[in-house]
């Protein structure tokens, strides 16, 4: 018969950051998370003239703006966005926002 393990189970989330944290993978999950949330994290207006694409390595985000005008504004509200895309964030901090014009 198999030993039980005594104690409390662990949850699969601390399963998988522990196999992120291993592989050297943990940094980089949270920055692609930024992804996910960037409606939440920029609001709807902004939200609904861009649409975030990827996150390199070095913490770099590009995203795609619906016109040149908005690409103006955003390059001019960065600072702002940037601070709320990393605010509460410990690991996997954006250091970048490259605006791309959506084609």
């Amino acid at each position: 018969m198999a030993e039980r393990r005594r104690g409390r189970p662990t949850a699969v989330a601390d399963v998988v950051q522990a196999v992120l944290t291993r592989a050297g993978l943990a940094e980089r999950v949270a920055r692609a998370q930024v992804v996910a949330e960037w409606p939440r994290l920029v609001g709807p207006q902004v939200a609904a003239v861009t649409a975030p694409e990827s996150v390199t390595p070095d913490g770099t985000l590009f995203v795609r703006v619906a016109t040149s005008a908005w690409m103006t504004e955003l390059q001019l509200m960065a600072p702002q966005i940037l601070a709320a895309v990393n605010a509460g964030r410990g690991a996997g901090r954006i250091k970048t926002i490259r605006w791309l014009l959506a084609h």
